[in-house]
């Protein structure tokens, strides 16, 4: 059994970079078929892991595997866009919940052992300090309420058998979260926040965007815990794609607004 799920880029268009998701707690790589087909479509090569499991034992052992299991999975993703490493760069991780805590943690330590050094990462729904679990004892459909509005989301997560219920009520371990929160990577990053994620610390992920030398926080508006796939998954997918797209053309945005009126 493969230990990821591909996404292609439409028939006969150039392959523009690799996108590599790092699902979170609980979460499976089906959780995101919907965004690797999306930013497929805009002839980006996606690969979805499955989500890292880290505890607090050996941080910095656990994230050299994590590494070396992101090089493996960019291994020969290029296809018949064939490049020297087998990559079509830009390569961008993008991660959710604990999946993004270890993509930032990952980051932040430089080059690790055997480790895939990233041109871009995309930090969504980063869980905080002292809120990033939800109460253990709630039901499923609490969680649900915390993960997602989105009815056609909250179904995706219901029928999958293989999502752990719970999983939000379990502790991030502290060391992942002091390793993600401080991070001084230069690399370009997207911060995706909901302003109704009960799970997020909005104060803390301002100054984590304002400590990086190059990052971006966006806030979904209404947007919940699980921001990649809540209802508004369309604009966050369009937000998502337009920052690949500026690293593509060395940060400078292709758009600019000369005037507004809204």
């Amino acid at each position: 059994m493969t230990e990821y799920s591909d996404h292609h880029a439409p028939e006969g268009l150039r392959t523009r970079g690799t996108v590599i998701v790092v699902p979170g707690r609980g979460e499976t790589r089906e959780t995101y078929t919907r965004l690797g087909r999306r930013l497929a479509a805009d002839a980006y090569r996606v690969r979805v892991v499955d989500a890292p499991d880290i505890d607090a034992d050996d941080l910095d052992g656990q994230l050299a595997d994590f590494g070396a299991r992101l090089t493996a999975a960019a291994d020969g993703t290029a296809g018949e866009d064939g490049t020297e490493d087998g990559i079509v760069r830009p390569v961008v991780l993008v991660g959710a919940d604990t999946g993004a805590l270890a993509v930032a943690a990952l980051v932040a330590a430089g080059d690790t052992p055997a480790g895939l050094r990233p041109d871009a990462v995309v930090l969504a729904g980063l869980p905080a300090h002292a809120t990033g679990a939800v109460d253990a004892a709630g039901s499923w459909d609490d969680e649900l309420d915390v993960r997602t509005s989105c009815p056609a989301h909250r179904g995706r997560l219901t029928d999958d058998t293989q999502v752990r219920r719970g999983a939000l009520g379990e502790p991030v371990p502290e060391a992942l979260l002091a390793a993600a929160y401080g991070s001084e990577a230069d690399v370009p990053a997207l911060i995706l926040v909901g302003d109704a994620d009960p799970l997020a610390d909005h104060d803390a992920l301002v100054r984590m965007a304002k400590s990086l030398p190059r990052a971006r926080l966006s806030t979904v508006r209404g947007g919940h815990h699980d921001v990649l796939n809540d209802l508004q998954h369309r604009s966050v997918a369009a937000e998502t794609v337009t920052f690949l797209e500026t690293l593509r053309n060395e940060l400078v945005p292709l758009i600019a607004v000369e005037t507004s009126d809204w």
